[in-house]
């Protein structure tokens, strides 16, 4: 019993013990010591280093082809590899199925550069740039309006009704042969070509003179000069009764114009002058004397009216590809747009020559309203900078309205040349009556343009109705921005032009 107790005794005083706060100075033989000095409960965690723990270093290569040859990892891969070329073939078909759905691009009609612009007349240099050196001073100019022929002359040696004298080879007016070259270059630099008018009696009365077939002769070897020097095309007028009374000489000069563009890379122009009006006879004698243009005084004799005008376009347009139909209203002989419509309806016309189908052709200065006083050949008139700051009253007027009309002019030359619509679009006539006119020019997919026009002397309201037709379209240009706004949504239901106006308007293809 008494060692029993003992032993009780024994192991009470080492839990007791265990159970005592330690100290500071316990602390120093290396026991945990509470800094407050109170009890703690004598668990200490300690963290073993584990010797079993290995680093993972994945199979070997034996034994990952051993995996990969089992049956799972082959059936698995075989089933992969079918999935993969089924959705191929699956993105295939349906990329092909697209392509056959989708609408197909209309192909573009071969077009020359004659028809890629309008043809700008300079019937007289030293009028236009007192000389042919002035002349390449303004090619800059002449580009900004994207002008893409110029029709220059005639400038060779040719005093009137003396057939003795006529030089066709020699460059007698405003320059010389080297200034009229330089002037080749510049332009061709501009993505301009150069037209020759070599009507030979230009200053006399029968513009082939008497003794039509040495002229004839003496033409054709002035043709293969003027091409060597760089000239892009020629102009004749008069030259129905050469084709008329001698149709294999005609055909002579023909060839030299136009048979040695096969191997070139720019095509040269032959342009025709007549006096007929009418669309009939013009496109006789458009398709009888193979010209690549014709100018003519169709819309002088047919701009009165809506229906007139209609009516002329329409029957060229019908017999005609579009690419050999010319529109003019003034020329050498004729005079400017200006003198021959009126001031107020020079944008008007304008319009009507930059959006028909066909290549526009304006004599110089047309694009700033130059009228004619004593002369068909009056002096162009220039601005510069320091006239905007000089002038005033009303040479500031003149100098603004003439400025406005260029502005107009460049806007609708430019949109010409980028809409295909305008470019080469088909022509699709909507309305006309007596005062009034609309059509439309479309191609393919691209946004479609609407023209329409009133000639009559009281505001005009068109119900335009069309399967093309969209119920609104935007205003893009307008003769008057403050009527018509461009940007401005109009009702195509209820159109309303005022007088003398005309407008142009875009809607998108609707499919």
């Amino acid at each position: 019993m008494g060692t029993e107790v003992d032993m009780k005794d024994v192991e009470l005083n080492e839990v007791e013990q265990e159970k005592q706060p330690m100290t500071a100075g316990e602390a120093g033989n290396g026991e945990a010591t509470s800094p407050t000095g109170t009890e703690t409960n004598g668990i200490v965690k300690v963290k073993i280093a584990d010797d079993t723990e290995t680093k993972f270093t994945g199979l070997s290569k034996e034994e990952l082809l051993k995996v990969a040859g089992t049956p799972g990892w082959v059936r698995t891969r075989w089933a992969l590899l079918i999935l993969f070329w089924l959705g191929w073939l699956g993105m295939l078909a349906g990329a092909v199925g697209i392509i056959i759905q989708a609408p197909r691009c209309k192909p573009l009609p071969e077009m020359n550069w004659w028809n890629q612009g309008p043809l700008y007349e300079i019937g007289d240099v030293a009028a236009f740039s007192e000389n042919l050196d002035g002349l390449k001073q303004k090619i800059d100019t002449l580009a900004q309006l994207k002008v893409k022929g110029l029709v220059v002359g005639p400038i060779h040696k040719a005093p009137a009704d003396n057939e003795m004298e006529l030089d066709l080879d020699t460059v007698s007016v405003a320059g010389d042969l080297t200034q009229f070259k330089a002037l080749i270059d510049v332009a061709h630099k501009k993505s301009i070509n150069v037209v020759l008018d070599l009507t030979p009696n230009y200053l006399g009365e029968n513009r082939w003179f008497d003794n039509m077939m040495t002229v004839a002769e003496k033409m054709k070897v002035a043709l293969i000069r003027w091409q060597k020097q760089g000239v892009d095309g020629f102009k004749f007028s008069g030259f129905e009764r050469v084709a008329d009374i001698a149709p294999e000489t005609w055909a002579e000069i023909r060839g030299i114009v136009q048979g040695q563009n096969t191997t070139e890379e720019i095509r040269r122009v032959l342009i025709g002058v007549t006096e007929k009006s009418t669309p009939a006879e013009v496109g006789s004698l458009l398709n009888s004397s193979g010209v690549d243009l014709l100018l003519s005084g169709v819309l002088r004799a047919n701009s009165k009216t809506g229906t007139q005008v209609a009516s002329a376009v329409q029957q060229l347009y019908d017999t005609q590809n579009q690419t050999k139909l010319a529109w003019n209203v003034g020329d050498r002989e004729q005079g400017h747009l200006a003198s021959l419509v009126g001031s107020s309806l020079v944008k008007f016309n304008q319009m009507l020559l930059l959006t028909l189908p066909g290549t526009p052709v304006f004599n110089y200065g047309d694009e700033i309203g130059l009228e004619d006083t004593d002369t068909k050949f009056p002096q162009m008139i220039w601005y510069s900078p320091e006239d905007e700051e000089t002038l005033n009253g009303t040479a500031k007027d003149e100098m603004d309205a003439r400025i406005s009309l260029r502005k107009f002019f460049k806007s609708l030359s430019e949109l010409r040349a980028k809409e295909r619509s305008l470019l080469h679009g088909e022509y699709v006539p909507l309305h006309s009556n007596n005062a009034t006119l609309a059509y439309l020019r479309s191609w393919d997919q691209s946004e479609r343009y609407l023209v329409a026009f009133n000639w009559g002397p009281d505001k005009a309201t068109l119900k335009l109705e069309h399967a093309q037709l969209p119920e609104q379209a935007k205003v893009t240009v307008s003769t008057d921005p403050e009527v018509l706004k461009p940007g401005d949504l109009v009702d195509l239901q209820s159109l309303e032009l005022g007088p003398g106006q005309a407008a142009l308007l875009q809607f998108p293809y609707l499919g």
